[in-house]
């Protein structure tokens, strides 16, 4: 792939581009301002602010900064699991594929689930515990969902409320990978708030890298019993910024307003017009998403044409005549780079 190539057109994923420019100009705004360092500046405790607002009045969640969801994961799972336990994940689950064995390398298994849809299920849960009967196993202790999945599919407030329920009859606790939750809020038939995830998980992230930021990530910290030195956990893990506030600027100007949702929704838009027009020309998809992330189903000719112009991510082979790609729409994808795909797929 050549990513130097200006005139092809690039869905093969979300962070392709740099910045937001009101990011960039801030940045440059206070570049030569003094501000103490690792988090406690006046830019993070601004942009903690911010998020914690959309939380709810009465909520007690802790934010944290880091520089990327790799790190947020092992971060957070780390404080979530004693040495013999285990997380339950999708077997699509990022942790799980393109992290390399970040979790197992501290010692942690992963029971990973077959899914269609990136979805995991109360009974499978349920399934997964009942495997696991004494201490010869791994004790699972944590579930772990996306939203959006990795395959672009979105869980409902009726899903999460059946996790949850689980989850408080067994003693586990639900951990969300957020890399991509702009998108998934900002889908059509969304029912969920940061204010839902903030009482129905006992973390999450907001993630910053995938809708506009130059790096960053924001871990929800809910449930109270793990709040206690979180910050040790990052430093351990080697998360916490001397510069910390060029994680700050970064969340106070996207939550400074509707920024962080605006951009997430132009991804979403971009998208629904990638979707729209595949589907127009008689083309199946893997997974049928209404997220930043397409699926679509194409002859082996046709991609090998399509290459030639854009870069994309060939997800899935299918059969020896097929192969399910992954188009990835951004926060700075231009609309006539859409058009201009389409009309190159028609032929």
């Amino acid at each position: 792939m050549e990513f130097n190539e200006k005139n092809k057109g690039f869905f093969i994923n979300d962070y392709s581009e740099g910045a937001h420019p009101k990011i960039l100009k801030r940045l440059s705004e206070t570049n030569e301002q003094s501000e103490e360092g690792y988090g406690e500046d006046l830019f993070t405790k601004q942009a903690k602010e911010e998020i914690k607002g959309l939380l709810g009045a009465n909520n007690q969640s802790e934010v944290h900064l880091v520089s990327g969801g790799t790190q947020a994961n092992l971060t957070t799972l780390g404080i979530m699991l004693k040495p013999y336990e285990s997380v339950i994940a999708p077997e699509t689950a990022h942790i799980a594929v393109h992290e390399t064995g970040a979790i197992e390398a501290t010692g942690h298994k992963i029971n990973t689930i077959p899914t269609e849809d990136g979805k995991i299920t109360a009974t499978q849960i349920l399934e997964v515990l009942e495997e696991h009967e004494d201490e010869h196993m791994v004790l699972p202790r944590v579930i772990y969902i996306s939203n959006t999945t990795e395959v672009g599919s979105c869980y409902t407030k009726k899903e999460l409320q059946e996790l949850r329920a689980v989850a408080d009859d067994h003693g586990l606790k639900i951990y969300l990978d957020g890399a991509r939750i702009g998108s998934a809020l900002m889908t059509k038939s969304n029912d969920l708030t940061l204010e839902d995830l903030a009482k129905l998980t006992d973390a999450f992230y907001i993630g910053g890298t995938k809708n506009g930021a130059l790096l960053g990530e924001a871990i929800v910290i809910n449930n109270r019993e793990l709040q206690e030195n979180f910050r040790f956990a990052i430093k351990q893990r080697g998360g916490l910024m001397a510069k910390g506030r060029v994680l700050g600027i970064q969340f106070a100007t996207l939550f400074d307003g509707d920024l962080f949702f605006q951009l997430a929704s132009h991804a979403n838009e971009m998208a629904d017009l990638l979707r729209e027009g595949i589907h127009a020309e008689g083309y199946k998809f893997l997974v049928e998403t209404e997220s930043n992330q397409v699926f679509p189903i194409l002859p082996e000719p046709l991609i090998e044409e399509m290459e030639k112009k854009y870069v994309f991510y060939r997800w899935k082979k299918i059969d020896n005549h097929h192969t399910a790609l992954r188009l990835v729409t951004s926060w700075a994808t231009k609309k006539e780079k859409v058009e201009a795909f389409l009309k190159d797929l028609k032929g």
